[in-house]
């Protein structure tokens, strides 16, 4: 004889099955999210495009994607992007790797002493809400024109508000578990390494995002001034010359590189929240 009821699915499958389906449906999440980038990306593109070709815009101004990917591979086949795009890009990660060092420097410092916070968080907060490109000149007038000048430039644009978001999360650590430390015989380093480092990790891997895009703009505004290699020389160039397919390839360049710059953060902070 058929047993007309089936056997009921046991905890452990049910569970399965919903892990099983929240998978399935955060996989679909990222395939969708990725397709409508592609697609808005694609249609502007071809709505830039239709718009030159009719007529609707000035190409002379404002270019098309075919005039782009032409002005492009020329600049490759006279050897000279591949150059322009090295230097930017080494000028952008050094200053980079400069600010996080001193930034982490500073913030540690400030985390260490209280009286030292005091005396210098009212110099940081102005020297963080000032404009950075007034300071291009005299950096000119200081340094001369060259690299130097550059990457002094990319570090002043991201360095002092590094410093506050970088200090702001350190004093942002559980009470709690500093209170332990010193109870179970830890000291001040103790404190720090075990404690107030890994319990800041996000807000250090947040702040590097920003400031890797930070440190690209400094960079450019540099290079607006005192360079003649780079991609910001490209731009100055382009603009000065009339070359207006020069300057818009040179920007989608730059844009490309700060989705790059960002996506390798954005793969460490994923690294780091699987671990």
């Amino acid at each position: 004889m058929n047993h007309k009821n089936k056997m009921k699915n046991t905890p452990a499958e049910l569970s399965a099955s919903a892990q099983e389906r929240f998978v399935a449906d955060h996989r679909r999440h990222h395939r969708m999210v990725t397709f409508m980038r592609f697609f808005i990306l694609l249609v502007f593109l071809a709505v830039w495009e239709l718009c030159a070709d009719l007529k609707i815009i000035d190409s002379f101004f404002f270019s098309s994607p075919s005039r782009v990917v032409t002005c492009f591979i020329t600049m490759l086949q006279k050897n000279s992007l591949c150059m322009h795009i090295g230097v930017t890009l080494y000028e952008t990660i050094l200053s980079f790797l400069l600010v996080f060092g001193f930034s982490m420097l500073c913030a540690t410092l400030l985390w260490y002493s209280s009286r030292l916070t005091e005396i210098l968080e009212p110099y940081l907060v102005v020297l963080n809400s000032l404009p950075k490109s007034a300071l291009a000149p005299l950096l000119i007038v200081w340094l001369g024109t060259g690299m130097n000048t550059i990457i002094v430039a990319g570090i002043s644009v991201a360095i002092f508000g590094a410093i506050i978001n970088l200090y702001t999360g350190f004093r942002q650590v559980d009470e709690e578990k500093i209170k332990l430390i010193y109870t179970l015989g830890g000291n001040r380093r103790d404190t720090l390494f075990k404690v107030v480092l890994p319990g800041s990790i996000p807000i250090i891997l947040s702040t590097m995002k920003v400031n890797i895009g930070l440190a690209l703009v400094g960079v450019i505004i540099g290079e607006f001034l005192a360079a003649r290699r780079g991609l910001g020389y490209l731009i100055i160039y382009g603009s000065q010359v009339f070359q207006l397919n020069m300057v818009i390839t040179s920007i989608i360049i730059l844009c490309i590189i700060a989705m790059g710059l960002y996506q390798m953060i954005q793969w460490l902070e994923h690294y780091y929240k699987k671990k």
